[in-house]
């Protein structure tokens, strides 16, 4: 199956759209989800901790994200749709390995 140009120029823009601003993400949701997954004796507090760990992120992610380059988000903004439960700090975790890479 043949990709055309025009495909790429638009999925490239879409892209490079998406990473000018950090994505919302359900972090409610993802934060239900991953307590469900636990054995917990306080299933609100997990679910506390996982949204104030969440919001904390994002907040670094919003201070931070003009340092992170257009290809560290490109790569790593699509990783958090795998699996349907996006995080702020798989995002942030994603970006700073990234940086930290690149840096070296």
């Amino acid at each position: 199956m043949a990709i055309s140009i025009s495909t790429i120029v638009a999925g490239a823009h879409l892209v490079v759209a998406v990473a000018d601003q950090v994505p919302t993400f359900d972090i409610a949701r993802s934060c239900k989800l991953d307590t469900a997954a636990t054995a917990s004796d306080s299933v609100q507090q997990s679910l506390n901790n996982c949204v104030d760990d969440e919001n904390r992120a994002r907040q670094q992610l919003g201070s931070q994200w003009s340092k992170f380059s257009a290809a560290s988000k490109a790569q790593c903004i699509p990783l958090e749709g795998i699996g349907g439960d996006p995080s702020y700090v798989s995002l942030l975790t994603c970006l700073q390995m990234d940086k930290w890479e690149k840096d070296d």
